[in-house]
């Protein structure tokens, strides 16, 4: 009857063990929370062993102590206290990775207590791959609690616990790992975001991998319409400009390159641009390009404008002694002139010739003055002026060019509203109109004058010709100073320049219509004063 009654006691026994490996099999695959699974590995090992007390200790390997991680039963000031490997008997099992079961712990010197009125205790080995991992202790105030059976199934919850805690150290520094990688990917992420510059990659097959907001912007292709697609199909223009070439040097030679080029974007805009190349590499094999683009149009607009102000700078101090040359013969002339009349019986014709002389070289000294202005400006000598009579007073002096080059030349020449202007620079304008026109038709055509009102508050010049005309891209370029379309040494490129500072300097705008095949047209507008 009795080995019957051990033996139902034994199949209960095991049957709560089998539960207790379940629920902790169980608890294995729905957490890797640690606490949560040694709370559990506890609650289930009270079931079955029917302890009064249980402890769970993990080894610090930096400083061979036993530290508590979960505990049932025992008091704050016994967990507390950290026990080193070899202090008592939880350091015993530590250094031996051994199990040890005292019967009757007052007859143990390595005894340390752990609750009051102890009297059993068994304590085995977290062991996970050959490595203690810390130490299962469990205690009771009845002696004899636990016996030499208790052992393995204590040792199987045991060694399923070391592989729970294994793992769970093991998720948890995945878990930091991949955190770290996340703050990382972040940081980077805002730095492209940040960076004004166009940053992306493309792999070993010219697909591109990462496109940051910046190149976003600058090529107006959102991330996700470019990630994925072969770049000189998304981008064809590359392949001329030479981008492409220089990109697959990079994935077979492994060496960085940069270049300089004028990109013409999808819409047709087109951008001064620096790209540098640096290969992407695992370990020794090239598995990609990132390119870094700045765009530098307005750098380079500004460098323009500063070297053609140092251009303007230059003729400045050249034209102030050209202009004193010239300055010098035309005051010889204009004093010869005034002898004459004084001197001389002339006949109406001639000294209404020397009149015309002591005129014209009083314009041309203020031409001289012109040039001196790059240097110094001069002010403007303003009076009331008459548009339409001052137009006829040039025509006096270009007519026999126009009939040389055989230019039919047409006026409609109203009576204007007088405007406040400096007579001689606003000739200075009609006259550079006129034989720019001319110098466009060639030989033979049309050149039309017409002034007219303009609203209520204004007057206006046309000079029309019926020329070549010019193309969008010429029309952006004709009013910059030195550029000009004239063939070297017959233009300095100043001419419509200076006019439209002229114009500028008395309120007023210079508009240009042209239309290739279909002629020009100039458009002179003024104030009334």
């Amino acid at each position: 009857m009795l080995v019957t009654e051990i033996s139902m006691a034994d199949i209960e026994r095991s049957d709560r063990l089998l539960g207790a490996l379940i629920q902790v099999g169980q608890e294995l695959a729905s957490t890797t929370e640690l606490g949560a699974l040694l709370d559990k590995l506890v609650e289930v090992s009270r079931d079955v062993f029917q302890f009064d007390n249980a402890i769970i200790r993990l080894l610090d390997e930096e400083t061979q102590e036993l530290e508590v991680v979960t505990a049932y039963g025992y008091s704050a000031e016994a967990m507390s206290h950290s026990i080193k490997v070899g202090q008592g008997v939880m350091g015993k099992v530590a250094a031996t990775a051994e199990p040890v079961l005292i019967t009757d712990v007052r007859l143990s010197p390595d005894y340390v207590q752990g609750i009051a009125g102890a009297m059993s205790e068994l304590a085995v080995p977290l062991v996970c791959r050959d490595r203690l991992v810390g130490v299962f202790n469990v205690e009771s105030t009845r002696a004899g609690a636990f016996s030499e059976r208790d052992i393995a199934p204590l040792m199987t919850l045991a060694g399923q616990a070391a592989v729970a805690i294994e793992n769970a150290r093991l998720y948890e520094g995945l878990r930091q790992v991949s955190s770290r990688y996340q703050e990382l990917h972040e940081s980077n992420d805002r730095i492209l975001r940040s960076v004004n510059l166009g940053i992306y990659t493309v792999d070993a097959d010219m697909k591109i991998t990462s496109w940051n907001r910046r190149i976003e912007e600058m090529s107006g292709v959102p991330a996700d319409k470019a990630i994925g697609c072969d770049v000189a199909t998304l981008f064809p223009n590359l392949v001329g400009e030479g981008v492409i070439e220089r990109i697959q040097q990079v994935l077979q030679t492994g060496k960085p390159g940069k270049l300089r080029l004028l990109h013409r974007g999808l819409g047709g805009e087109r951008h001064i641009q620096k790209r540098r190349l640096a290969p992407l590499r695992e370990g020794d094999k090239v598995t990609g390009v990132a390119l870094i683009v700045e765009d530098i149009t307005e750098f380079q607009r500004l460098l323009d404008q500063t070297i053609h102000t140092e251009k303007l700078a230059e003729v400045g101090r050249l034209s102030a002694g050209i202009a004193h040359e010239i300055n010098n013969p035309l005051g010889v002339i204009k004093y010869a002139v005034e002898l004459l009349t004084r001197d001389s019986e002339l006949s109406l014709f001639q000294n209404e010739m020397a009149e015309r002389i002591i005129d014209e070289v009083g314009r041309l000294r203020v031409l001289t003055g012109g040039l001196l202005s790059f240097s110094q400006p001069r002010k403007s000598m303003n009076r009331m002026v008459e548009i339409s009579s001052l137009v006829e007073e040039v025509l006096h002096l270009v007519r026999f060019e126009l009939r040389k080059q055989s230019i039919e030349l047409k006026t409609e020449l109203a009576v204007l509203p007088l405007v406040s202007a400096d007579p001689n620079k606003l000739k200075q304008v009609v006259i550079n109109l006129i034989m720019n026109a001319a110098q466009a038709l060639g030989r033979g055509g049309q050149i039309k004058l017409q002034t007219l009102t303009h609203g209520d508050d204004e007057v206006e010049l046309v000079v029309m010709d019926n020329g070549p005309g010019m193309s969008q891209e010429l029309q952006e370029q004709v009013f910059q100073p030195f550029f000009t379309t004239k063939a070297d040494g017959e233009g300095t490129g100043l001419g419509l320049y200076i006019c439209d500072n002229i114009i500028k300097e008395h309120a007023g705008s210079i508009l240009l219509e042209s239309t290739l095949g279909q002629g020009t047209t100039f458009r002179v507008r003024l104030p009334a004063a």
